[in-house]
């Protein structure tokens, strides 16, 4: 590689994130192209070097019923509680529990999964949050 294409190349990876976004949407104009793939690879690579931010906490979780325990009304009516289910709904769901794990409620906040995983295992249910 000659030395012109190295400093080229060390310059481009030393542009920040926006640096890079206008330095594509300058190469479509002039070369009258869309670029939308490399801007992704560069968008990329400099913000590996600028120490990119760590990924994204997760704000959905899921409640899963792992077993129903020795307390099956009791958890029961949590179910009730907290999904509306009707009594042969909430019933099927937590004896389906004890052969394979449920679903009982998706896409809640994390204060409101911890919550509810609190509700069921005082009932004596055993629950898993993902």
């Amino acid at each position: 590689m000659s030395a012109n294409l190295a400093k080229i190349v060390d310059d481009l990876s030393a542009l920040t994130v926006m640096e890079a976004s206008e330095l594509s949407k300058l190469l479509e104009e002039k070369w009258g192209v869309s670029a939308a793939a490399p801007v992704a690879v560069a968008a990329a690579g400099g913000a590996a070097n600028a120490n990119a931010a760590p990924a994204a906490e997760k704000t959905e979780f899921e409640i899963i019923l792992v077993k129903s325990g020795d307390k099956k009304i009791n958890v029961i009516k949590e179910i009730r509680a907290i999904t509306s289910l009707g009594l042969k709904e909430a019933k099927d769901l937590v004896d389906g529990a004890d052969s394979a794990p449920k679903s009982v409620k998706k896409d809640v906040k994390k204060e409101e999964a911890a919550k509810i995983k609190a509700q069921l295992e005082a009932a004596g249910a055993t629950v898993e949050v993902k």
